[in-house]
């Protein structure tokens, strides 16, 4: 378009581009703080000669202003899938971290009231019997200190199962919340194509979507990809979680009941993909990947340490108890049993009766003779390396998850780092874009108070005859 009307509506067009330039720039500021906002750009395209001109015609125009060609969401989608994985891993091994921390702060070890220190006043008790094996008092301190020693290993056996009915439970809230963001992916891919089909601006549906996407992978450290509509769709475990507008649910399918408890089952997860049927999945990450981990291998792992330990103990215990004789004269009985099923095992006390303890290593009828208690005492050397060695191994797990989890940190942080240098707003940017379209839109409204002027000289003083 040529002329001076056609001159009038290319400062129009460069009015309302940087109209819409300075409202853009004032929603980035807006929404600074608003958790998940990408921020947007206006992108402006030049109105030029038209592409097929009328045959036998020419254009001879110079430009006919400018357009807004889109809104874009700055974002990469190649650092969002990054961002998602890295996440998921990191939720993994949080989990598994802080887990195995708790394990093994309950054991209460080298300082507390922990195993190693019942075992300690255990061995101390029999000496003293060694030293007086008629007394009655010293006898009844040895039965109260196996006692103790066996609250003690059952204290940690509970402190395990405990974390593990935490897990359970904390798994069971999760599969809840998965299954709930993956019906409200589906429903915001929808939404997203609707609007997109209708001519609509899809920005803030995307930033919806893809911080149901990020909750996700930090949940089941799911893959998503873009399908071509505007939506994403996620798999889990390699199986179609959300295909479109369409949702399927990830469950636990023995293992777990629906309240948190222990069915006795190994613990199964499967995806069931829209239309499709359960299929089960291994290797998640994300919270559902280290919960299911820490049920399945790292907890019963702790719970079969602390159960050896019990045995080593009652193999020791008891070999060189039925070696020596009572106050009677007989053989010692059996002092300890392991059994996993009792309320206060894994550890069981068979004597209660002082008078049953073998202190003596001479048998035939009563006697002072203290060898037995002795061996007893020594007998214990080999049940508390074990034990330390168990502790030992437990402490190098929990650093080593620790270290993973702190190397994780690291990489995650750089990726949300490289994704809010490109997304996320910043206030001098935005300040400088307003300026910016401040001036351009100064000097466009200058150019059409200038071509008013000229029209008014065309219109209202040419061909004036003085």
């Amino acid at each position: 378009m040529t002329g001076s009307f056609g001159s009038l509506n290319t400062a129009l067009s460069a009015l309302r581009y940087h109209q819409s330039v300075m409202d853009v720039a004032s929603g980035n500021i807006a929404n600074v703080a608003t958790p998940g906002f990408t921020r947007r750009r206006v992108v402006g395209v030049s109105v030029g000669a038209p592409a097929q001109p009328a045959m036998w015609s020419r254009y001879d125009g110079h430009g006919d202003g400018v357009g807004i060609g889109s809104v874009d969401r700055l974002v990469d989608p190649l650092l969002d899938a990054r961002a998602r994985h890295e996440h998921g891993t990191q939720s993994y091994l949080d989990t598994r971290a802080a887990a195995l921390g708790r394990v093994e702060a309950s054991l209460g070890e080298p300082a507390g009231d922990g195993v190693s220190k019942a075992l300690t006043e255990m061995r101390k008790a029999w000496h003293d019997l060694s030293n007086n094996p008629d007394s009655p008092a010293v006898r009844a301190q040895v039965i109260a200190t196996s006692q103790t020693l066996v609250d003690a290993v059952a204290a940690q056996r509970r402190n395990v199962e405990a974390e593990e009915s935490d897990q359970r439970m904390g798994l069971v809230v999760d599969l809840d919340e998965t299954n709930a963001l993956a019906v409200q992916l589906a429903s915001t891919n929808e939404a997203i194509t609707a609007a997109r089909l209708s001519g609509n601006d899809p920005s803030s549906l995307q930033d919806v979507r893809d911080q149901v996407a990020l909750r996700l992978a930090d949940l089941t450290g799911g893959t998503a990809t873009e399908n071509g509509k505007g939506g994403l769709d996620v798999t889990v475990g390699g199986v179609s979680l959300v295909v479109g507008n369409q949702a399927g649910r990830l469950d636990a399918t023995s293992g777990v009941n629906p309240d948190g408890t222990a069915d006795g089952l190994p613990l199964v997860l499967a995806v069931t993909p829209p239309g499709g049927a359960p299929t089960t999945v291994t290797g998640l990450r994300g919270e559902v990947g280290g919960a299911a981990e820490l049920l399945t291998t790292s907890l019963p792992a702790v719970r079969a340490g602390i159960q050896a330990v019990a045995q080593s103990l009652a193999d020791a215990a008891n070999a060189a108890h039925q070696a020596g004789f009572d106050a009677s004269g007989a053989p010692g009985q059996p002092l300890f049993a392991v059994d996993p099923a009792a309320p206060g095992g894994p550890l069981v006390l068979l004597v209660t009766d002082p008078q049953d303890l073998a202190a003596s290593g001479i048998g035939g009828g009563p006697n002072l003779d203290g060898g037995g208690a002795t061996a007893m005492a020594n007998a214990l050397g080999a049940p508390e390396q074990d034990y330390q060695k168990f502790v030992t191994v437990l402490g190098r797990d929990v650093a080593l998850s620790r270290r993973l989890a702190a190397t994780q940190q690291n990489l995650t942080q750089q990726v949300d780092g490289a994704r809010e240098e490109l997304s996320g707003v910043n206030l001098d940017e935005e300040t400088v874009t307003m300026m910016q379209s401040q001036r351009a839109y100064e000097a466009a409204a200058r150019v059409m108070s200038t071509l008013d002027s000229v029209l008014d000289t065309l219109i209202n003083r040419t061909g004036l005859v003085r």
